[in-house]
C-alpha cells in the first residue's frame, strides 16, 4: 500500500508537470501581436545601451535588456526611403529599384544643386510597389489588424500605408520630415492638430498606444515609425538647458568637428538640442511598452526597435557623432549603415543577450514571420533569412553576402558607390572612378586602414560577386557628367575647409550657452509637460 501510494503521488507530480509543460508549449503557438518601432535617423552609439554616456535611453535600455541585440545589425541603405522599403518587402535596395531617399534629384537635373560633381545620380522608383506582397500585407493576410503611424515617406497619394496593408494609417503621408517641426501646429492632413504646444512624438506614440488598447482582443501588427530624431532638431527648454548642463559637467570639448573627405564632421555627443529630442523618442518609447504592459499584452508581444540609416554627423543639422564608428547618414562606411537592431520574444527569455551575426533589417520580414507562426514568403523577402534560430539560441550559417547599392550623392558627403560584406570582409566599390576599398570588420571598423593591398584576391572575388549580384538585380548606375568642371568643384570643396568648418563649431558654442534661445517660444513649447 505504501509503495502503491508513491506510484501514485508520482503520477501526480508527472502529470502536473506534462501539463505545465502543455501550457508552455500552448503559450509559444499563440499567435502573438507585433510591434514595429522605427527611429528616423538614430545612430548606433545614439543609446545608452550601445554606449553613449550623453544621452539618457531608459526604456529603449531596458527593452534591450529583455531581448536580444545585435551588435553588428545593418540598415540595408545610408538614407531613409530605401531602408524603409527593405523593411517592407524584404528586398535588398537594388532589388526594389528604391535607391535613393524619395524626392531627391537625379540626371541632368542633379546640376540644379551647383555642386558641380563629377557624375549625375541614377534614376530610381519613387514609390513603394504595389506588385510586392509588404510584411503588413503578409500580416494582415493572416488575420492580423494592421496599424501604421508616423513616417511613411515610401510614395505619394495612391501609395500611402493603407495602400500596402495597413487598416489604420495615422500620420503616414508622402514627407521625409515633419511638416511644421516636432510641435502643434504641423501640417499634415492625416493627422489633425489637437493642442497648441503638443509634441509630434509623443502624440504618436500615445495614438499606437489607444490602438493598443481598443485591439488587446486582437491580433495586431502595430509599426511606429517616429519622425524623430529627424531634422529639424527641436526640443523643450527643459530638456535643453538638462543637456546643456550635462555636456558642462562632462566638460565642453575645444572642438566638435574635423573634416571629413567632403564636408566637415561632428566628433563629439554634446548637442543639448539633439540630446532633448533622442530622450522624447526614448520618453515615447516607454509609453508605448507601458501600453502594452497595462493591457496585459507585455508577455504576446513581439517587439522590434531600430532606426533606417545612421546617425546625422554631416549635413543637415549636424547632430550627433557615430565614433568609433566612420561617417554617418549618407555615407557609406558604418557610420552610416550600423544600426541598434532590438528584438525582443517574450517567452524567449534571451534577457539582453547580443548577438554579432551581422543581421540587416531585410531580415525582419521573415524573422516576424516566422516568430509569429505565419508562413514564409520565400519569393517575397528574397534578401532576408529568419533570425529565429538565433533567438532561440542556435547557431545560424554566417556565410550570405551582404549588399549596399547607393548610386548618388549624399546631402550629408557621401560619394556613389556599392558595397558587399561577407564572413566580415567589407569591399567598397566607388562609382566616381572606380576605386575599391578593403577592410576587416570588427577589427578595422573605424575604416580608416585600406587593407586592399594586402588582401588582393579575397578583394577581387568580392568585386566579382559585387559585380556579378548587381547585373543580376539590373541595378541602375550614375554617369559620367560631360559638364563637369573641376575648378568649380574645388572652389566648393575648399569653402567647405575654410567656411563650413568655423561655422559649425561657432554655432555648436551658440548652442551651448547659458543664453541660448532659438526663439521667444520655444517652438511653442513653453505650454506642454515635459
Amino acid at each position: 500500500m505504501h509503495h502503491s501510494k508513491i506510484i501514485f503521488i508520482c503520477l501526480i507530480i508527472l502529470s502536473f508537470l506534462g501539463c505545465q509543460k502543455n501550457k508552455e508549449t500552448q503559450k509559444q503557438i499563440v499567435k502573438p501581436n507585433i510591434l514595429f518601432i522605427l527611429v528616423d535617423d538614430l545612430g548606433y552609439h545614439d543609446l545608452g545601451v550601445t554606449g553613449s554616456t550623453f544621452y539618457e535611453t531608459p526604456n529603449v535600455d531596458k527593452l534591450a535588456n529583455e531581448g536580444m541585440m545585435f551588435t553588428n545589425g545593418y540598415a540595408s541603405s545610408r538614407v531613409c526611403s530605401p531602408s524603409r522599403a527593405s523593411i517592407m518587402t524584404g528586398k535588398f535596395t537594388a532589388r526594389h529599384g528604391i535607391t535613393d531617399w524619395i524626392g531627391a534629384k537625379t540626371g541632368k537635373d542633379w546640376r540644379t544643386r551647383n555642386r558641380h560633381d563629377k557624375l549625375l545620380p541614377a534614376d530610381y522608383v519613387m514609390e513603394l510597389s504595389h506588385e510586392d506582397v509588404t510584411i503588413a500585407e503578409a500580416f494582415k493576410n493572416n488575420g492580423y489588424k494592421t496599424f501604421f503611424a508616423g513616417k511613411w515617406h515610401l510614395g505619394g497619394r495612391g501609395s500611402h500605408p493603407e495602400d500596402h496593408g495597413f487598416d489604420i494609417n495615422i500620420a503616414g503621408i508622402d514627407a521625409g520630415s515633419p511638416r511644421g517641426g516636432f510641435f502643434s501646429p504641423w501640417n499634415n492632413p492625416k493627422l489633425p492638430n489637437k493642442q497648441k504646444g503638443e509634441n509630434l512624438t509623443l502624440r504618436l506614440a500615445n495614438e499606437t498606444a489607444d490602438f493598443i488598447a481598443k485591439h488587446k482582443d486582437t491580433t495586431f501588427f502595430a509599426f511606429l515609425s517616429f519622425y524623430a530624431v529627424h531634422a529639424p532638431i527641436q526640443t523643450t527648454e527643459t530638456k535643453w538647458k538638462k543637456y546643456r548642463n550635462k555636456a558642462d559637467s562632462l566638460g565642453i570639448a575645444k572642438t566638435g568637428y574635423l573634416m571629413e573627405r567632403v564636408l566637415p564632421i561632428r566628433t563629439v555627443q554634446d548637442n543639448p538640442i539633439y540630446g532633448g529630442l533622442v530622450e522624447t523618442m526614448d520618453d515615447a518609447v516607454g509609453v508605448v511598452l507601458k501600453a502594452l504592459k497595462d493591457n496585459g499584452l507585455e508577455e504576446n508581444t513581439i517587439v522590434v526597435f531600430t532606426s533606417d540609416n545612421g546617425g546625422v554627423a554631416s549635413g543637415d543639422n549636424y547632430s550627433t557623432s557615430n565614433l568609433p564608428l566612420r561617417g554617418g547618414k549618407g555615407y557609406q562606411w558604418e557610420g552610416g549603415i550600423r544600426e541598434p537592431n532590438v528584438i525582443k520574444v517574450p517567452w524567449l527569455k534571451n534577457d539582453g543577450t547580443t548577438s554579432e551575426f551581422p543581421a540587416i533589417n531585410t531580415d525582419f520580414y521573415p524573422t516576424l514571420l516566422d516568430a509569429a507562426n505565419v508562413p514564409l514568403q520565400p519569393e517575397q523577402h528574397i534578401d532576408g533569412i529568419s533570425l529565429k534560430p538565433l533567438l532561440e539560441g542556435k547557431p545560424l550559417n554566417n556565410n550570405r553576402p551582404l549588399y549596399w547599392h547607393y548610386p548618388h550623392y549624399g546631402n550629408q558627403g557621401g560619394e556613389p558607390a556599392s558595397i558587399i560584406q561577407k564572413e566580415g570582409w567589407k569591399l567598397i566599390h566607388y562609382w566616381e572612378d572606380g576605386r575599391e576599398e578593403l577592410f576587416k570588420l570588427p577589427s578595422e571598423e573605424k575604416e580608416h586602414q585600406n587593407v586592399l593591398s594586402k588582401h588582393p584576391k579575397i578583394a577581387q572575388n568580392l568585386s566579382n560577386t559585387l559585380m556579378t549580384w548587381l547585373q543580376n538585380v539590373r541595378a541602375k548606375y550614375p554617369t559620367k557628367d560631360e559638364e563637369f568642371n573641376a575648378s568649380e568643384r574645388k572652389k566648393i570643396l575648399d569653402n567647405y575647409k575654410s567656411k563650413k568648418l568655423s561655422k559649425l563649431e561657432k554655432q555648436r558654442q551658440e548652442i551651448l550657452s547659458t543664453s541660448f534661445q532659438p526663439n521667444t517660444t520655444w517652438w511653442g513649447s513653453k505650454t506642454t509637460i515635459d
